[in-house]
């Protein structure tokens, strides 16, 4: 539900501005040279909300994944290929943390509730499509690829869920789509942007136990999140 009521505020938001650009008569344009820039550097900072897409072997109870928001900041480099079409690179590093909840397994909360708070390195490598500039906006759709290092993954820790440890692969690779738009301020283009994150790779690492009640079950695990960015060149 909270997802949803960012998605509705944001498009709200970007749609006021869009009527505001129409309806005024004013057409002097900001900084109109500057998407002829051969490169463009920025930065950006957000908010994510990640979730895993289960996959299992056996139909048995669910588990249940308690989402949280995150945060991601990072730098932008962009290389102008033509009018519509843009390469971008846009390091940065990305926090998170999701709860998990074993509905079929006994005992008390500690055997049954998995926390996990991952930090990434992510790398993400996209082709920006855009409009034409109408005013001082420009609608643009963007996707690409991207890898992720997982700093807190646990994947070469000894101890796994026997020891209450939840290990996970260090490296994930993703497809990554969404839109956004370019607002071309007096000093700055200001680009508010919602995109969605698709791991391509299974991250759950198995415990040694091949029937643990834990991992046993789970044929692939991915994560999925989506990012409110706010990008400034």
């Amino acid at each position: 539900m909270q997802k949803k009521l960012v998605l509705v505020f944001f498009l709200i938001w970007a749609g006021s501005q869009i009527q505001a650009q129409f309806l005024t008569r004013e057409r002097i344009l900001n900084d109109e040279n500057f998407d002829k820039k051969s490169w463009s550097w920025g930065y950006y900072f957000g908010i994510n909300r990640y979730d895993f897409n289960f996959d299992y072997k056996e139909d048995r109870p669910d588990i249940y994944v308690e989402q949280n928001y995150g945060f991601n900041v990072g730098l932008l480099g962009n290389k102008r290929i033509n009018e519509y079409l843009d390469l971008r690179f846009e390091p940065g590093l990305v926090y998170n943390a999701r709860t998990l909840f074993y509905l079929d397994i006994p005992g008390d909360e500690n055997d049954r509730v998995r926390e996990l708070n991952s930090t990434y390195i992510h790398f993400p490598l996209l082709l920006k499509f855009s409009t034409k500039r109408l005013n001082n906006f420009k609608p643009f759709v963007v996707g690409g690829f991207s890898y992720s290092h997982n700093l807190s993954s646990n994947e070469k820790n000894p101890d796994d869920n026997s020891s209450g440890q939840f290990r996970m692969t260090n490296n994930t690779f993703y497809y990554e789509v969404g839109f956004g738009i370019d607002l071309y301020l007096p000093y700055f283009k200001f680009s508010p942007s919602i995109r969605g994150v698709f791991a391509l790779s299974d991250e759950l690492v198995r415990d040694e136990n091949p029937n643990s009640l834990y991992t046993s079950n789970i044929e692939v695990m991915q994560s999925r999140g989506i990012f409110l960015n706010f990008t400034f060149q």
